[in-house]
């Protein structure tokens, strides 16, 4: 396959999956767009064995030169954009600079492709975050469902998610909103809260730490594997029309049951490693939230058939895994 393809947020945990699976299917070239090139934010990719088959280039993304500078140079096939300041969280404390970020990046991007090629593919990161606090009434949650995002990060996505559909609507290019429902692997970043409560209880178990510290046990959420979902981003650049779609595993858990499916399965007692803090409650929470994955089965031809007890299992490996591969870095040093 002779396809160029650039993947902004490469780094992240999403953009180092995609860039494995692009390298297999056999793109002839995979170029990462990064912030910087420092390379200690490339351990993802050294951890997944495909760092020196990826071009990395610098770029900041909220600069309209320097973003279609690249695409004029490198004329890519596709483009995947993943990326975005990501954490929930840490967007209430950051809502301008969030917003910023995840908006001006896909409008210079889309304008890049409508001015360079317009017949370059893209594809945008949308989030479930985008819809809110869901009646029950209205789940699972379809692509038809209104937005109503109750956190400056849900709603710059909802912009982004506009300005791509705007695009394809207006100027005729192909562009795709993958709208993904919470995804885990070891490669997620410290601050998300399955990598966060994994990563701890290991840390717990090999006598590296004591307890761990959660807020609300309460939310319920669909859950799913990241390397499948990178997956369905994949599919839909290869389609004849492009169009959105909801990627989620359908399936839906509490906080509190992973915590005690993780501790089972580790042999950690609950009310000696478990603690509770007010201070890791957000100002406004979703409380329940899942979707329904069938258009993406059915018109993308994905598959996704991950029971939550398989995910934890996977997860545990894989940051197993992890854990071990920067203690060798450590060791090396």
């Amino acid at each position: 396959m002779t396809k160029t393809a650039i993947i902004t947020g490469i780094t992240g945990q999403d953009g180092a999956y995609l860039a494995k699976l692009l390298l297999s299917k056999g793109y002839s070239k995979v170029i990462g767009l990064a912030r910087s090139t420092d390379k200690g934010d490339f351990e993802r990719l050294d951890f997944l064995g495909i760092k020196s088959d990826i071009e990395i280039i610098a770029c900041d993304l909220t600069d309209a030169g320097a973003v279609e500078s690249i695409i004029k140079q490198y004329r890519p096939d596709e483009i995947y954009n993943l990326a975005a300041q990501s954490s929930v969280g840490y967007s209430f404390e950051i809502p301008s600079a969030t917003f910023q970020f995840n908006t001006l990046s896909v409008m210079n991007l889309l304008e890049a492709i409508k001015k360079i090629d317009k017949s370059i593919r893209f594809y945008q990161a949308s989030s479930s975050e985008m819809f809110g606090n869901v009646a029950l009434q209205s789940l699972p949650i379809k692509e038809s469902l209104l937005f109503h995002p109750v956190s400056p990060y849900g709603i710059s996505k909802a912009s982004a998610h506009w300005l791509t559909v705007n695009y394809r609507e207006a100027y005729g290019l192909f562009t795709c909103c993958g709208i993904l429902f919470n995804h885990e692997s070891a490669l997620r970043g410290p601050n998300f809260v399955i990598k966060k409560l994994i990563n701890t209880a290991i840390n717990i178990q090999q006598g590296k730490s004591g307890s761990l510290t959660m807020g609300n046990l309460a939310i319920s959420r669909d859950w799913g594997y990241a390397p499948k979902y990178v997956e369905a981003m994949w599919l839909m650049l290869q389609q004849d029309t492009a169009n959105d779609f909801v990627i989620c595993s359908g399936t839906v858990t509490t906080l509190q049951n992973i915590i005690l499916t993780v501790f089972d399965k580790l042999g950690l007692d609950l009310n000696t490693h478990l603690r509770l803090d007010s201070a890791f409650m957000r100002s406004l929470d979703l409380g329940l939230i899942f979707g329904d994955n069938s258009k993406a089965k059915k018109e993308l031809g994905w598959e996704y058939d991950i029971s939550t007890n398989e995910l934890i299992d996977a997860l545990i490996q894989d940051e197993l895994a992890w854990i071990d591969w920067m203690g060798s870095k450590k060791n090396i040093k």
